[in-house]
């Protein structure tokens, strides 16, 4: 956006993602979960802006990442945008030279052991979901928090490397390994789309789960519910729900809802490609 800080347009862009709606199993501003409510995003987000302004100044991504989640823990709601912050805040850093995935990447390369404690000290703040890690990875199981560091520092694991021993099983990771691909993605979807922005974000919401089970829901209730969401999420889009049926997008995210189905990445996803598109000044308000 044009003369704006990048850590401002990274808190718009979680706004106008928990604002878009329908998206199928997640809060939106019709929409909320038994224990998480539109309200909690909208504290989470302006209580990260910290954290998302450290990394607009240039801090490291580790420090700026565990302070916009100390922010964002402070609403009671809990966990609200812990992954959407892992992939903002290293764009915000990117973006004070050049959007980029070049850019990107080259923020990721740097990041250090240092880091990566931020990183793990950040679960100490608010309770994330998180699956058993894979086979070697015990000692360096996120739950662990703080206790996971001498660990960390032994093996001399930089924020990057943490990533990518995190792939497969987290598409939020996944995107740290593959230069940011969906979320770039996502923001071209978000430019080439016609109407209100909120309209945007659901469409890109669903097409991102139509795309790929999202690891979040694979991790809670299996792989064969993440695939039958995607099957159903592709079924909607190839028919293009969201002008011919909206109704049957509507329900669809009704019954995510009632059944305690949460494709939480796919926002995370969503929040980061907007970030992108209006720093690029590729959609306007």
């Amino acid at each position: 956006m044009d003369g704006t800080a990048p850590d401002r347009t990274a808190e718009l862009a979680l706004l106008l993602e928990v604002a878009g709606t329908p998206k199928p199993g997640n809060v939106d501003r019709h929409r909320d979960l038994e224990d998480l409510r539109f309200e909690h995003f909208i504290a989470g987000a302006v209580g990260a802006r910290d954290g998302l302004e450290l990394a607009a100044n240039g801090a490291a991504v580790g420090p700026a990442f565990e302070r916009a989640v100390e922010g964002m823990a402070t609403q009671e709601g809990g966990n609200t945008q812990f992954g959407a912050l892992l992939l903002l805040v290293p764009l915000v850093r990117a973006a004070r030279h050049e959007l980029s995935q070049p850019v990107v990447e080259g923020v990721l390369e740097g990041t250090t052991v240092a880091d990566a404690a931020a990183f793990y000290r950040a679960f100490e703040h608010v309770d994330v979901f998180v699956a058993d890690p894979p086979e070697g990875m015990a000692p360096l199981d996120v739950r662990r928090g703080a206790d996971a560091i001498p660990a960390l520092e032994e093996r001399g694991l930089t924020l990057l490397d943490v990533m990518d021993r995190s792939v497969p099983g987290d598409d939020v990771a996944r995107e740290w390994v593959t230069g940011f691909e969906r979320s770039f993605d996502a923001a071209e979807r978000l430019a080439a789309a016609d109407g209100p922005i909120l309209d945007r974000t659901a469409a890109a919401f669903l097409s991102l789960l139509a795309e790929r089970p999202d690891t979040l829901v694979a991790d809670r209730r299996g792989e064969a519910v993440a695939a039958e969401v995607t099957d159903r999420a592709a079924a909607l889009v190839e028919r293009d729900a969201l002008e011919t049926d909206r109704d049957a997008v509507e329900s669809f995210a009704d019954e995510l809802v009632d059944r305690g189905i949460n494709p939480g990445t796919t926002a995370d996803l969503t929040a980061a490609g907007l970030f992108i598109a209006l720093e690029r000044e590729a959609v306007e308000l």
